[in-house]
């Protein structure tokens, strides 16, 4: 496969253009130390991975903020810890807070004068918004979790995510996933049959971070530490 392949790429947006994690981390250390409790930024993300994933689970209906509160008060249950409702409303409302990776925005600017940009993101429409801003591109398509009333890794979101793909001009079995989170994203992209790009953030540190680990064995059909790694070799090909 050649990039020059493609008509449309898709998006993850959280742990991809958007760094989730400092976001999170910014208000789990707040709440950390006004508790008095001892645990790094990476501990405390590792703890609250698997709360916000099974809240997604059990609540797929939920709009996200609300997932973070639960997730939030989840974390809190498990390590003994209380967590009040300012506490957890502090999460729900951060996520256009959250700050945009140094290049995203210019690399998105740069693909889209060759793809479609189309997000599939767990989260709702609203928090999205206010993440745009900050990425600064108009993107063909904005698929939420609030839109397909389930959170990935379900199989609902990449079928949603393909009949998209389908309906945009052009795009009918020209789509490339690029994402983060290999248990999000890749290996439902790939039970999907789509390629997949990878965008591998965390390079430089150890474990899964927020993201709970994958579910399966899965290969990306091409890794990038970057976004401007990934826009790099995009043009690179095409010169």
């Amino acid at each position: 496969m050649n990039f020059g392949d493609f008509d449309a790429l898709s998006f993850d947006c959280y742990g991809t253009l958007i760094d989730w994690e400092a976001g999170i981390a910014a208000v789990l250390r707040r709440w950390a130390d006004t508790h008095g409790l001892r645990m790094t930024d990476e501990q405390l993300l590792a703890a609250y991975s698997p709360h916000e994933a099974q809240a997604e689970v059990e609540h797929p209906s939920d709009l996200y903020p609300q997932i973070l509160a639960r997730a939030m008060r989840g974390v809190g249950a498990r390590l003994g810890v209380p967590v009040s409702d300012d506490e957890a409303e502090s999460l729900a409302v951060s996520v256009p807070d959250w700050p945009a990776f140094a290049d995203s925005a210019e690399a998105l600017e740069r693909l889209a004068r060759r793809y479609e940009l189309i997000i599939l993101s767990n989260v709702d429409r609203a928090s999205f918004a206010g993440s745009n801003e900050r990425l600064g591109v108009a993107f063909t398509s904005i698929l939420t979790a609030e839109d397909i009333g389930s959170y990935k890794p379900s199989p609902r979101n990449f079928e949603a995510l393909v009949r998209e793909a389908e309906r945009l001009s052009g795009a009918e079995g020209k789509l490339l996933h690029v994402a983060q989170s290999l248990f999000h994203d890749h290996v439902p992209a790939k039970a999907a049959g789509l390629p997949t790009v990878w965008i591998n953030r965390r390079h430089g540190n150890p474990g899964w971070g927020a993201t709970p680990a994958p579910s399966a064995d899965v290969t990306p059909d091409w890794t990038f530490t970057s976004m401007r790694a990934f826009a790099d070799a995009v043009d690179a090909e095409n010169t």
